[in-house]
């Protein structure tokens, strides 16, 4: 076993072994290649339930407490451009007369 720079432990390249590439040749497609379009989208489907149920969902307080923080943010933004556009109006009335 021998760790020096240039060793021929590992190739150079960083590519695997001719014995590696050999063994996964006889692969191709893996499960998807194997199934029609329904048992694709079957196990399409299946995965979306399997990411559904790692989702952690909200309790009741917290997405009070979140709804009411995007209505009042929302209300701000709308006073603040209510009142910019009021001063632009303003403004363009007396340039323009």
């Amino acid at each position: 076993m021998t760790e020096a720079l240039g060793s021929t432990a590992t190739p150079e390249s960083g590519r695997p072994d001719e014995d590696e590439v050999a063994t996964k040749k006889g692969r191709r497609g893996g499960k998807r290649a194997k199934k029609g379009p329904f048992g694709r989208l079957a196990l399409f489907y299946r995965q979306i339930i399997a990411e559904l149920r790692k989702v952690v969902w909200p309790t009741r307080s917290q997405l009070s407490t979140y709804t009411s923080v995007v209505i009042v943010f929302v209300l701000i933004m709308i006073g603040i451009v209510t009142v910019i556009d009021y001063g632009f109006n303003n403004a363009i009335k007396y340039v323009f007369g």
